[in-house]
């Protein structure tokens, strides 16, 4: 199955800290490493790294080339992507001595997505086909709308929240990844478990999937409420775990795997990558679930 990507694009600048900054601060960081990252970027990446035919859509500014050479070395289809008078969208990451992260994001070309860029993308997608979306782009309610009158199979992870998530056309959306804190926004609920029965009731038609940090995840759908184990590893960095988590869950279900399965796949990817430094760079590849000693 072939799967498009219409994602944010960043250059994530990490600085690690022994503890992140606190408001009137001044503290000097211990390194500086320069990654490509970008939800989209990284979700991509996860997802042909797992084994699917994945078209990424999204822009960059001029010195954000490298960006889609990173894609590119990690069999994604770039041919889509654009190059925008916007400077490239970036992150300034915080990682602490415990492997917590912060992050301020600017979103750059990744708000320079407009209806005639948005028409060009689509034009090739059809019925069955897949379309994925964070919440680090612009248009997105039209980006929705237009791939759902095409017959795609909308999967959205409202990350980074914001109050405009409510007001997308959220009744079209196949497939909801999101973290506790999202699962919050959307909800009202705080408890994983009655946010989860909320968003059942509220989007019948959709599959839920929440993910718990070292609690794991879990799934809401028709009723019925799937969990699933983190894998116990030793925690470097958990800048791409979510998006990790998301890309090798949507490989799963588009490989046909039942849902407990697909959340298994997912969980040992981003136990993987929480052991690695960067977000791109710490996805890893297919082969390394199979060989990988991970314990639960």
């Amino acid at each position: 199955m072939r799967v498009l990507n219409f994602g944010s694009i960043n250059i994530d600048y990490v600085y690690s800290v022994d503890e992140f900054v606190k408001p009137g601060e001044t503290k000097a960081a211990r390194s500086l490493s320069v990654f490509a990252g970008g939800k989209g970027l990284n979700q991509s990446l996860a997802m042909a790294k797992a084994g699917l035919k994945v078209v990424h859509a999204g822009k960059i500014g001029k010195e954000g080339e490298f960006l889609v050479k990173t894609l590119k070395d990690g069999g994604v289809d770039t041919r889509l992507i654009e190059i925008s008078d916007v400077p490239t969208g970036h992150a300034i990451i915080q990682v602490d001595d415990k492997g917590r992260n912060c992050i301020l994001l600017f979103g750059g070309a990744n708000q320079d997505i407009g209806e005639a860029y948005i028409d060009r993308v689509l034009v090739g997608f059809g019925h069955g086909e897949m379309l994925i979306l964070q919440n680090e782009i612009s248009s997105m309610s039209s980006i929705i709308a237009k791939a759902k009158t095409k017959g795609m199979t909308i999967v959205f992870n409202p990350s980074p929240y914001s109050s405009l998530v409510p007001n997308y056309p959220l009744e079209l959306v196949d497939i909801f990844i999101m973290n506790e804190i999202e699962a919050s926004g959307l909800s009202g609920e705080h408890d994983p478990d009655k946010a989860a029965g909320l968003l059942m009731r509220n989007f019948p038609q959709a599959l839920i999937v929440i993910t718990l940090g070292e609690a794991g995840s879990m799934c809401a759908h028709k009723g019925e409420i799937l969990r699933q184990k983190a894998y116990r590893v030793k925690v470097v960095d958990t800048t791409a775990a979510g998006d990790t988590f998301s890309g090798y869950f949507i490989a799963g279900l588009a490989e046909g795997m039942d849902i407990q399965k697909a959340l298994d796949l997912a969980a040992r990817a981003a136990s993987i990558c929480i052991t690695r430094k960067g977000a791109a760079d710490s996805v890893p590849w297919r082969k390394e679930l199979e060989v990988g000693d991970i314990r639960i």
